[in-house]
């Protein structure tokens, strides 16, 4: 027995073994239990690698679409384009052209259709008030005048009824050019969601009458010109004698036809031009050559929509009216068989019954017209100048308060006169 053996404490207890070092793993391998070094666990995927079945962080599992695609074989979700108010704010296709200017009607129908049934009304007014005593007094004189006066005074009478003619004729010019600009300025501000009052509106349109006025005359002398020189022509040809009855024929139906095609390219390529005055405030030449330029490429397309606008309303004006009167007939007829009452009364009420109808259909009409045209204006821009991106920002602005923001459609400075 050694010392170390036999040594005792002197408790009796004996002392501690210590416990034996762990063994090490030899260099370069986990300890038992543990993975190695830049692996994973057991059962467990790498750093930044999914687990086994799982898409990576990201992505979407197999199968399935990733984040802001559609599923396979399916089309991307459809968003529309933003509506705040007439028509969506993208361009406009054909049916839309067709059926939102008899929307105006009635989306503000004392704006449109009462400024309109206003309108007509004043100028029948005047021209009953003016022409109808002129036109009195002028046929009183030539009955009362004598056989060798006759002849005189029918000429001096039908000058005074040609001169009493051009008040209303002046009056009607006046008001039809307010009345566009009025229509304009509703459509343009209802594609924005806004309605505004009546006296609103012929406020604002009041302040372009000079350049819309002007441009009404010109569009007037234009036409009055190429009848004139027509005509004249025709009268050229016809003074030389009976064996130039044929020619003279003939070139009066070819220059009616070509006068007609004339006016209608000129019309369809100068109707945008009240848009231009009252919306971008262009002056008469500023805007009859920025018409010419939004109409490039789209003249079928803006002659197509006027001409059944008119074809329609043209079309409900002759299937209303028509009825009216056949009606009024038979019930004047029935209602007075021996004609008791006279010629006279059941004239006169047939008269202002039809004129009643007449006011309101050509009242519709007008502003179904005008309509037209301002939406074509606002189509033409949107796909050219990208005026429906105008829109979405100004509405945006307004929505977030901003009092502050531009009328989107005015043209930028320098633009008016690039283009």
């Amino acid at each position: 027995m050694t010392d170390e053996q036999s040594w005792q404490s002197p408790s009796g207890a004996r002392p501690a073994e210590p416990a034996p070092a762990p063994a090490q793993p030899p260099y370069g391998q986990a300890p038992y239990g543990q993975a190695p070094y830049g692996q994973a666990p057991y059962g467990q995927a790498p750093y930044g690698q999914a687990p086994y079945g799982q898409a990576p962080y990201g992505q979407a599992p197999y199968g399935q679409p990733q984040y802001g695609q559609a599923p396979y074989g399916q089309q991307p979700a459809w968003t529309p384009p933003p509506k705040p108010g007439l028509i969506p704010l993208r361009p406009l296709s054909f049916g839309t052209l067709l059926g939102a200017p008899f929307q105006v009607l009635r989306r503000n129908p004392k704006a449109t259709f009462g400024s309109a049934l206003i309108v007509q009304s004043l100028s029948v007014l005047v021209s009953l008030l003016v022409l109808g005593p002129a036109t009195f007094i002028a046929l009183d004189r030539i009955e009362s005048a004598s056989a060798a006066e006759r002849e005189a005074v029918t000429a001096g009478s039908t000058a005074a009824i040609l001169l009493a003619a051009l008040i209303p004729v002046v009056f009607t010019i006046l008001t039809s050019a307010l009345l566009q600009g009025v229509i304009v300025l509703e459509v343009a501000r209802a594609t924005l969601g806004e309605k505004q009052r009546l006296s609103t509106l012929w406020k604002t349109a009041a302040r372009r009458i000079w350049p819309l006025l002007g441009w009404m005359g010109l569009l007037i002398l234009g036409y009055a010109l190429g009848i004139a020189v027509a005509v004249g022509i025709v009268i050229v040809l016809a003074v030389q004698g009976p064996s130039w009855l044929g020619a003279t024929i003939g070139v009066g139906i070819l220059l009616g036809l070509g006068l007609v095609v004339l006016f209608v390219w000129l019309t369809v390529k100068t109707s945008l031009v009240p848009c231009l005055i009252v919306l971008e405030r262009q002056g008469v030449t500023a805007a009859i050559g920025r018409s010419w330029t939004l109409t490039r490429g789209y003249f079928w397309k803006t002659f197509g929509v006027q001409f059944l606008v008119a074809f329609i309303v043209n079309a409900v004006s002759q299937i209303v009216t028509l009825p009216v009167s056949l009606v009024y007939g038979f019930a004047a007829t029935f209602i007075d068989p021996n004609n008791v009452l006279g010629t006279v009364g059941p004239a006169i009420a047939s008269y202002l019954l039809l004129m009643l109808v007449t006011l309101i259909i050509g009242s519709i009409a007008i502003v179904a017209q005008s309509a037209t045209v301002a939406l074509i204006y606002i189509d033409l821009r949107m796909r050219k100048e990208g005026l429906d991106l105008e829109l979405m920002r100004f509405v945006e602005a307004r929505e977030l308060g901003d009092s502050d923001a531009q009328d989107p459609y005015l043209l930028p400075r320098g633009t008016a006169a690039a283009a």
